[in-house]
């Protein structure tokens, strides 16, 4: 197995972003720590050290994440061996309710973002025939809810670009993976309150960041002829 040197994580400033950042790095890896406030993700990425690279970027504005593709680039050397799309976007509305530019938000977020990733660093990927790609996905990838419409219609996607990748990526020495957790006690839940709603699972009984952070580091540290196509994960 050739060890990979070089990561991108979008989302990186806290929870399951920050998580993976701090094992890839504990690993021996640089990482390309991406996420839209500056001030927090500068923060997060100060203890982790010089392999910690901080570059603050809105996914959603496609200037903006050409920018930071450069910038990856240029202080990674080349294309990460790692892709990890993982910035999300999560409000819960009703389909009628729903504001049209928070569901255009959530999939430039959740999909098109990490499409543009794909997009920029995968023919090189392709050309050194390693890499891999890391899509974070959830159970709402593959089972529906009430109020999920825009975060649904972006999971559900990402599963979609993920399946295709795979048909795409056999044989090429390129692996990805979707890693679907269930619900994980971070930061996108402080909007909602789930422990004062009725069906919700309460956040002591949600998953941790690292246990998702584990689960990467599982399908990358494999042989390099073994892809890990999809890790599904729920609370024991």
């Amino acid at each position: 197995m050739t060890p990979p040197r070089t990561a991108i994580v979008t989302g990186a400033s806290r929870g399951i972003g920050l998580a993976v950042a701090r094992r890839l790095i504990g690993h021996g890896m640089r990482v390309a720590m991406v996420a839209r406030d500056g001030d927090r993700l500068r923060a997060a990425a100060k203890p982790l050290g010089a392999a910690a690279l901080a570059l603050p970027c809105d996914v959603r504005d496609a200037h903006a994440l050409s920018n930071t593709i450069e910038a990856v680039r240029s202080q990674l050397g080349a294309a990460p061996d790692v892709l990890v799309n993982n910035a999300g976007m999560f409000k819960l509305a009703t389909v009628d309710t729903v504001d049209p530019q928070e569901f255009a938000e959530a999939i430039e977020t959740n999909l098109i973002a990490p499409f543009r990733l794909v997009r920029a660093f995968l023919p090189e990927m392709r050309e050194r025939k390693r890499g891999h790609i890391v899509s974070i996905g959830s159970i709402a990838d593959h089972a529906a809810f009430p109020e999920n419409g825009a975060y649904a219609a972006s999971k559900f996607g990402l599963r979609g670009l993920h399946e295709v990748l795979r048909a795409e990526l056999i044989d090429s020495g390129v692996r990805a993976t979707l890693i679907s957790p269930g619900p994980v006690n971070t930061a996108l839940w402080d909007e909602v309150n789930p422990d004062a709603r009725p069906g919700f699972s309460p956040r002591s009984a949600m998953l941790a960041p690292d246990a998702v952070a584990a689960a990467v580091m599982f399908a990358l540290t494999q042989a390099d002829d073994v892809n890990i196509d999809e890790v599904r994960l729920s609370r024991a």
